[in-house]
């Protein structure tokens, strides 16, 4: 056996290898075990005892094969060692053979990596001093592509790339990924354009992966390290991984694609569209149109014509020709008599009110109120008269409240915080929410009428039953933080003024000033403070006066996007009387229906239009056969639905029966009542 012939050969191999490959590993091999195998397979004819060791045994080979004799190329799935090589010398090959055999069979360890203080392995050859003979040794100068001066690091980064490209592939669905590129695909997920090709080279990639046996799914990503760019291979620690996780887990989408939001959205990101995938889509489709609710989708305004006698409980003489002329035949018979006029407000039950005023009841006028804007609402009716019923209820009628009764931001994130919004009274602030990380502590504070104070130090005042029931002294970045003061009920205030303002208890650095709120008997007036504070610096926002009459007056000390004036909401102006053409229950409540969901009162106006784009209808009123199979599709299809224009529309004012709140309605029959209907 000539060493020559595999010294030559193996050398040009791994050259060849170092110049084709970006990246060599090192299999998992026991390095003893490896060199015993390549003197253990050599004949022992051609490996005699020399001295005291066998001939092949030198320290200089035997660094050579525990340092670079596991070091392998990856190509797919296939594994290529330095001893894939072939000679003349067949004894040699079937050395070469067996190690390369157990080294494909260890699988991969790590990269190959070598410090710029080790760049030859081996030995080229030496001289023996007692005999002065030549020794022939493995040797390989390394390319400085495999050269790092931080060996460590650099090979710790590339085990966790694996390790979480592994994880990625092996726990995130096929299903998950196609999901999550649906929705960007279709424009739903904030900035999900920006992960569309990490995305979508991921699911190549996991397509592939599927096909692999598990036997050799590790070497296959190890490959990856050297033909996939780093944000693929680590795409399952991203936000958008995040979110495929979620996906996987089963979490609901709405509630994944919320917490995908919440990491890379700002604080006022509003979601613009339901979330929902073609395939979800074509389900919900075949559904629809299997169930016989095609027809159904198509919606208008309802009128008075539309409601039978029987679910209206007043109409107005204008608008009793609408419905049925024999409707007030009786009350026509009625001898007629001047209305006499009562000053007092008196107080009714809802319940009272439908059973003992309406029914001989001519004229009804409710007193709307600008803090009502969040009570319009319209009544929606099916275009083909016959459609089936999509509802709970047995007919096709659905109602819409008005889009601008959401709460305000600052109001949820209070609520968030665990503050209540409930009260008769809140002041509540905000900051930390421009995208600029605020780090203040921002308190609220409020001087009482007997000059009690409740602040950070005070929170709960008993005389009056104010407290401070949020109190952030350290915000955290990217999440909005609120202070929020509340008076709970009428009952324990005190006469007077309450002044509300903003202390700095103490600066950082922070920009971009506060938000803040003052919210009295569901009127909301909202401040915006941009001029940086400093410490111990106390802001004005408001002094709000108790009046005796059990009123509130607001003094704002700050600019107030609120304004006390009448306006126009759906062409009815308020702070005034409107007439009242139709009262009724809400549809789920008609023929007698009951416990398909809450009571809602409507108080139809007279020449009430809707300003807005209403949903046809809303999930919450679908049957069983279209919730919660087909939620998300049907929520997109409800905010989708083209509710038609009609004349006479009835559109006014709805009171839920389970919310508390109420009305100031002007009566006219025998006589002339103001009450305040109380539901």
């Amino acid at each position: 056996m000539d060493f020559i012939t595999i010294k030559k050969a193996i050398e040009k191999h791994v050259s060849k290898m170092m110049e084709d490959n970006s990246i060599l590993y090192v299999a998992n091999v026991e390095e003893d075990v490896l060199y015993n195998l390549y003197l253990d397979t050599i004949p022992a004819q051609h490996n005699k005892i020399y001295r005291i060791r066998r001939e092949y045994d030198c320290s200089c080979c035997r660094h050579y094969i525990k340092r670079l004799g596991a070091v392998v190329a990856i190509n797919g799935t296939e594994v290529e060692s330095i001893w894939d090589v072939e000679t003349e010398d067949e004894n040699w090959n079937m050395v070469c053979t067996a190690l390369s055999e157990y080294v494909k069979s260890c699988g991969i360890k790590s990269v190959f990596l070598t410090s710029p203080k080790e760049t030859t392995f081996g030995c080229d050859h030496n001289i023996s001093m007692l005999d002065r003979i030549r020794y022939e040794h493995f040797c390989t100068n390394v390319s400085n592509r495999f050269v790092n001066h931080s060996v460590g690091t650099a090979m710790s980064e590339y085990q966790s790339t694996h390790d979480v490209c592994k994880r990625g592939l092996d726990e995130l669905t096929t299903d998950a990924v196609l999901t999550v590129l649906e929705l960007i695909n279709q424009d739903s997920l904030y900035r999900g354009t920006e992960h569309k090709k990490e995305v979508n080279d991921f699911y190549n990639l996991k397509k592939k992966y599927e096909t692999i046996p598990d036997v050799s799914k590790d070497v296959f990503v190890w490959g990856l390290l050297s033909t996939s760019h780093v944000g693929v291979l680590r795409i399952r620690n991203t936000s958008i991984g995040t979110l495929m996780i979620d996906i996987s887990n089963g979490v609901e989408l709405d509630e994944a694609v919320r917490k995908y939001e919440a990491m890379v959205a700002p604080s006022n990101y509003k979601r613009s569209k339901p979330v929902f995938t073609q395939r979800m889509l074509d389900d919900a489709r075949a559904k629809l149109t299997e169930l016989g609710y095609i027809d159904s989708l198509k919606r208008r305004y309802a009128t008075a014509d539309d409601i039978s006698v029987d679910n209206i409980l007043f109409v107005n003489r204008d608008t009793a020709k609408q419905v049925d002329a024999d409707l007030f035949a009786e009350l026509s018979k009625e001898t007629k008599s001047s209305p006499k006029k009562f000053s007092k407000v008196e107080e009714i039950s809802a319940e009272d009110f439908v059973a003992n005023v309406l029914p001989t009841a001519k004229e009804v006028y409710a007193y709307v109120e600008n803090r009502h804007s969040k009570n319009f609402v319209s009544l929606i009716a099916p275009e083909i008269a016959n459609s089936k019923s999509m509802f709970k209820w047995d007919n096709n009628f659905s109602w819409a409240y008005t889009g601008n009764a959401t709460d305000s931001e600052l109001k949820k994130n209070v609520e968030k915080a665990g503050g209540s919004i409930d009260g008769v009274m809140r002041f509540s602030i905000q900051w930390n929410d421009t995208g600029e990380y605020n780090g203040n502590d921002e308190d609220a504070h409020c001087i009482l009428p007997n000059k009690e104070e409740i602040a950070y130090y005070n929170k709960h005042n008993y005389t009056t039953g104010g407290e401070l029931d949020v109190d952030i002294m350290s915000p955290v970045r990217n999440e909005p933080a609120v202070e929020n003061i509340t008076f709970s009920s009428r009952d324990k205030l005190l006469v007077g003024e309450y002044l509300f303002f903003v202390n700095t208890y103490c600066s950082r650095g922070g920009r971009g000033g506060f938000r803040a709120e003052i919210e009295v008997d569901g009127e909301l007036y909202q401040y915006d403070y941009s001029t940086d504070t400093r410490d111990n610096k106390n802001v004005n926002v408001a002094i709000v006066k108790y009046n005796k009459d059990g009123t509130f007056t607001v003094n704002s000390l700050l600019d107030s996007t609120y304004s006390t004036k009448s306006k126009k909401l759906w062409n009815v102006t308020t702070n005034d009387f409107v007439p009242v053409s139709v009262v009724c229950y809400s549809p789920n409540y008609w023929d007698k229906q009951t416990g398909n969901g809450n009571l809602h009162y409507f108080f139809m106006l007279k020449n009430c239009i809707n300003e807005e784009n209403p949903n046809g209808f809303y999930n919450e009123f679908l049957c069983a056969d279209l919730y919660p199979a087909h939620r998300k599709v049907m929520e997109a299809v409800g905010s989708k639905c083209h509710v038609s224009e009609t004349e006479n529309q009835l559109s006014g004012l709805g009171f839920s029966s389970t919310q508390r709140n109420d009305l100031i309605v002007k009566v006219v029959g025998a006589s002339e009542r103001v009450l305040r209907v109380k539901f």
